[in-house]
């Protein structure tokens, strides 16, 4: 027995409707598709051939905002490249940052050798002090005044302290595998030279590095490492923009430094006296040159801040002065003794030196650091 399905014509009919519909749509829809992608097409390349995308890229990566040849060089480098690789992607912002990377690494690594060369050609003229030569201390009109002496070194107490003989024997060693040179006042300058000439930016004073007591310590520095010693100058300005608060500022610097290079003995705040007047100059005559004095300045606890190291740092300054008697007497003036604490504590081997006087030149303070240096190394071998 066979069942017998009865299609009627209207039903066929509804069939054929629908199918045309959904074939009316699927047309439809591929002609809209097509359409969009052939106008998104043509859009891509008219923003490429326009360098509209290098625009639009410009205003939203940093690095291509730069100068016109770096924006010359990433449309040479994108001829070629599929757009939506570089802008879903970013291959191309990696690989012009890596470039550039590259390339100022290797201008810097130039510059860092350039600048080694010129230090080596540096330490290379540099002359050392001679020793056997005539000394004559230049008269002035601040006479030296002190209060007890070891051996030639005059000392100027301005403490409480009895200063036994005990006290001041320079039975002493320290670790000279670093020496910190630092400025608690940086701008404190000299009186102008010819060759030394300078605008101030105050009374004897100049935020110019080049002309201030940092250039003195910038010798002082060349001299120790002809001498094969590790120096370290740091050049912070410490007394400027505001000078109240330079001791403050110089504690930080130097506690910073002293973390990282934790055998440092050696801490020498490098300063001018500060009498501010022309006539001032005390100048020693070392052989046919002129030099200017130096002075130690030392501080104790007196003040009531916490010190032991403040008489360790008196007698190093006075193994120092006392070379520096045998070999250039009058170098240095007589060490002054304070009950302030000026940073000291932090060292073994911590001190203020003084270098020359308002009335000084440039020129007679970086003679004086030749010999510091001969010194120096005569005592610390």
């Amino acid at each position: 027995m066979f069942n017998v399905t009865v299609i009627k014509g209207n039903d066929i009919l509804k069939y054929v409707i629908k199918l045309m519909i959904v074939i009316i749509i699927l047309y439809i829809f591929r002609r809209v598709l097509y359409m969009s992608l052939s106008q998104n097409k043509i859009q891509v390349s008219r923003i490429i051939n326009e360098n509209k995308l290098t625009k639009c890229l410009e205003e939203n990566i940093s690095i291509l905002n730069q100068s016109k040849e770096n924006k010359e060089e990433f449309i040479k480098n994108v001829e070629g490249i599929n757009p939506l690789k570089i802008i879903f992607k970013g291959e191309l912002n990696i690989s012009s940052y890596i470039k550039k990377k590259d390339i100022n690494t290797e201008v810097a690594n130039e510059s860092k050798k350039e600048n080694e060369k010129q230090n080596k050609q540096e330490q290379g003229d540099i002359k050392h002090a001679e020793t056997g030569v005539t000394t004559q201390v230049i008269a002035n009109n601040v006479p030296n005044k002190f209060t007890n002496s070891y051996h030639g070194v005059q000392i100027k107490n301005g403490t409480d302290y009895n200063l036994t003989e005990e006290m001041l024997t320079p039975d002493i060693t320290v670790n000279n595998e670093n020496v910190l040179i630092f400025h608690t006042h940086t701008c404190e300058s000299y009186t102008p030279s010819e060759k030394f000439d300078y605008q101030q930016t105050g009374t004897f004073r100049t935020t110019d590095l080049n002309y201030s007591v940092v250039r003195v310590g910038t010798e002082l520095t060349k001299q120790l490492i002809s001498y094969n010693y590790k120096v370290i100058h740091d050049t912070t300005y410490h007394d400027w923009p505001a000078y109240s608060g330079s001791y403050g500022r110089s504690l930080e610097t130097v506690k910073n430094i002293l973390k990282e290079n934790q055998s440092t003995d050696v801490v020498i705040d490098l300063h001018r006296d500060a009498i501010g007047d022309y006539s001032y100059a005390p100048t020693v005559k070392i052989g046919e040159e002129e030099a200017s004095q130096l002075m130690f300045v030392i501080g104790t606890d007196g003040g009531g801040l916490e010190h032991p190291n403040w008489n360790q740092n008196l007698k190093f300054a006075i193994k120092l002065q006392e070379k520096a008697n045998e070999l250039y007497p009058g170098l240095f003036k007589p060490i002054i003794l304070r009950n302030s604490r000026y940073n000291q504590h932090l060292a073994k081997g911590a001190c203020i030196i003084e270098v020359g006087a308002t009335g000084n030149t440039m020129d007679q303070c970086l003679n004086s650091m030749k010999y510091l240096a001969k010194v120096m190394s005569e005592v610390m071998k």
